[in-house]
């Protein structure tokens, strides 16, 4: 088998390191020295740190965003008006498909979505671009056709809620920590169940 070259191992090192310590708490010289590289490696393939940071996080959302797209395309081509349950299936679907928990690649995928969500390094909220925007915008626009009574806020609110659900739960699957013999395909089926009836609820109010 070819080993990786420089540009995968400092994607895979800076991958773990984010994951684990943050935008700041992960320093580039840490980030190197995990892959096997020079210090200037970091510059040479990415320019910045914060640009390593944007290819590693694109690296693990083009595919949730590429299936997530899919699925969408797929109901609106059936029919205008989805129903609830079938957008938050086609949006936390490839949540727990892209982020398969038989290895230590799908968990770190998983805790570095949680890191987005939560870090407030100011880098973290500058990775997306046009695709990820795109995609955001559709299903935002998707599910305030479906629940017409939610703000725009609370409505972002919820669905930033089912990102976070899939990705506690495929985290929590690689660390041993739910019952033991509880399959995966089950919890999908759970948490759509669950958000469904989240996503659902009646508005908060003001």
């Amino acid at each position: 088998m070819t080993p990786p070259d420089t540009r995968t191992q400092l994607l895979d090192a800076a991958e773990h390191l984010f994951a684990e310590r943050g935008f700041h708490g992960a320093s580039i010289r840490a980030i190197t020295d995990l892959a096997g590289a020079n210090l200037a490696a970091v510059g040479y393939h990415f320019g910045s740190k914060a640009q390593l940071l944007t290819a590693v996080v694109l690296r693990v959302v083009e595919p949730i965003n590429a299936a997530q797209s899919a699925g969408l395309d797929k109901l609106l081509a059936r029919t205008p008006d989805p129903e609830v349950t079938e957008l938050v299936e086609a949006f936390a679907g490839p949540l727990f498909d892209e982020m398969a928990t038989a290895d230590e690649g799908g968990a770190r995928k998983s805790r570095l979505i949680m890191r987005i969500l939560g870090d407030p390094a100011e880098e973290m909220r500058e990775w997306p671009g046009p695709a990820e925007d795109t995609v955001r915008d559709r299903y935002l626009a998707a599910f305030a056709h479906a629940l017409p009574a939610l703000s725009a806020n609370e409505l972002w609110f919820r669905i930033r809620g089912i990102l976070a659900v899939a990705a506690v739960d495929r985290v929590d699957v690689h660390n041993g920590q739910p019952p033991p013999g509880r399959s995966s395909a089950a919890a999908r089926r759970w948490a759509i169940t669950f958000l469904t009836a989240a996503m659902s609820a009646p508005p908060t109010g003001t």
